[in-house]
């Protein structure tokens, strides 16, 4: 990958500079240099997620890993030989328990630090790093609890250390091709979206194996990966666990936190069926099995509305239970068209109208937009992600991440984007409790949506 400027970057930096986006007291300018060659970054947490970003960092030559915590010493031992893979220096490694991430948290040769653990340590972790300076790229996930975004929120404000989710879906082909084409007014005013994490987990909440594909029946300390930690909130939570994915880019395409923001929600979910039937049917199951009858409070189908402030309405859904193919169910519906997914990340499937294009009451492939629309990151970058995880997104989102530290310029992607993101998942909650009450949805800006600026797709074209 070529990290060298060029013109257009330079034109680019001076842009926003002019604009008020690359900001001369950026919180992220906390390193002596006024450019920084080499970014040090410390890996939290090592799993099969971690390990792609740990693979990301190892493809650079702009990034040196320094350490690595995880408990788990079989994948420590996967991430170690994936550093051997790239020839690269043996970080220093902390596996004495859940808390050794500290110690690396203490060093004074890291500068950042990404996050890829369980759910219930992101809020934690996030916050020490933040404490001990250590600028953080967060895996995303929904909060445990509300009070956990204003702790991100208030410490972000008292330290200035910056904080990235790092929401990869945001990046996705088609994703930033429609995000192209409702910031050219295509659309016209955009009126509602949807979009969701509609995923068969069954195998990875219940998985016996020693890869990801071994699934079986079983679950926290005879899981593997993610069977030991996830499959406990199906047990014993009932919301919008896994929002990010469904939200972060729709509300990229209405400017939420910078403009407008989400107002309320109302969640709802059916009952609980997909699991059971699951282990009853699986060959190492059975009716008999221990798991078969365990009681999971999560319902198979939540269905969270949301409220903006400026008129729209937002449908995200999580499906992850049931028998179904991948689909995030994106869907951009303005007041001179619409889009709707069909499969992921593919220009070719899916349908799209506008009436100042389309024939009347007919559907179009949306293939020729996508290509003419693509996104100018795609198009520039497309050979670089070609590799990368995800269909090239974790190289988009790691390579924003690491580029923005570089340069000393915004995230592109915010604490307060994470804290209204992760929201969602404790309001959810309360709200199905409460048989889908409206629950309002917190400022986390305290009121700077107002004048904060779109930066999504502009700041991070490097």
């Amino acid at each position: 990958m070529n990290n060298k400027p060029n013109r257009r970057d330079f034109i680019r930096q001076s842009v926003l500079a002019g604009a008020g986006i690359a900001m001369v007291n950026s919180p992220l300018k906390l390193f002596a240099a006024e450019q920084q060659k080499i970014v040090r970054v410390g890996m939290i947490a090592v799993g099969l997620r971690g390990q792609l970003h740990l693979e990301e960092m190892l493809k650079r030559s702009d990034v040196e890993v320094i350490a690595m915590a995880d408990p788990d010493k079989q994948m420590i031992g996967l991430a170690r030989e994936l550093v051997k893979k790239y020839s690269k220096k043996a970080p220093v490694e902390y596996t004495n328990g859940n808390y050794d991430y500290k110690n690396l948290l203490k060093r004074d040769d890291i500068d950042a630090v990404i996050i890829s653990s369980p759910w219930e340590w992101h809020a934690p972790q996030g916050i020490d790093a933040m404490n001990a300076g250590k600028i953080v790229g967060m895996e995303v996930c929904g909060a445990i609890k509300l009070q956990d975004c204003w702790d991100f929120v208030n410490t972000y404000e008292k330290t200035k250390v910056p904080i990235m989710p790092l929401e990869n879906v945001c990046y996705r082909r088609d994703i930033m091709a429609a995000l192209n084409m409702v910031q050219m007014g295509m659309f016209g005013e955009i009126l509602h979206l949807q979009g969701g994490y509609q995923h068969d987990l069954r195998g990875v909440l219940f998985n016996d194996g020693v890869t990801p594909y071994d699934s079986g029946v079983e679950f926290g300390e005879k899981g593997f990966s993610e069977a030991k930690w996830r499959t406990p909130h199906y047990i014993n939570r009932n919301g919008e666990n896994y929002p990010t994915h469904g939200l972060g880019p729709v509300a990229n395409m209405i400017d939420i936190n910078r403009g407008n923001r989400l107002t309320k929600l109302s969640s709802i979910a059916t009952k609980s069926r997909g699991l059971n039937r699951y282990i009853k049917n699986h060959p190492k199951g059975g009716p008999n099995h221990p798991n078969a009858n365990i009681k999971f409070k999560q319902g198979d189908i939540v269905t969270t509305q949301i409220q903006t402030a400026n008129g729209e309405t937002i449908v995200i859904t999580l499906d992850t239970s049931s028998p179904r193919p991948y689909n995030l169910g994106f869907r951009v519906q303005g007041t001179n068209g619409i889009w709707q997914e069909h499969h992921a990340g593919e220009f070719n499937t899916g349908m799209i109208h506008f009436e100042d294009k389309s024939e009347h009451h007919t559907w179009e492939n949306p293939e020729k937009y996508m290509q003419e629309y693509d996104h100018p990151l795609w198009k520039r970058f497309e050979k670089d992600a070609a590799n990368s995880g995800h269909g090239g997104m974790d190289f988009f989102v790691d390579n924003a991440f690491i580029e923005s530290i570089k340069r000393k310029v915004d995230f592109p992607l915010d604490v307060y984007d994470l804290a209204t993101w992760y929201a969602i998942t404790p309001l959810s909650e309360k709200s199905i409790k409460e048989g889908g009450q409206l629950q309002a949805i917190p400022d986390f800006t305290r009121g700077k949506w107002k004048t904060r600026k779109r930066i999504f797709g502009l700041s991070n074209e490097f």
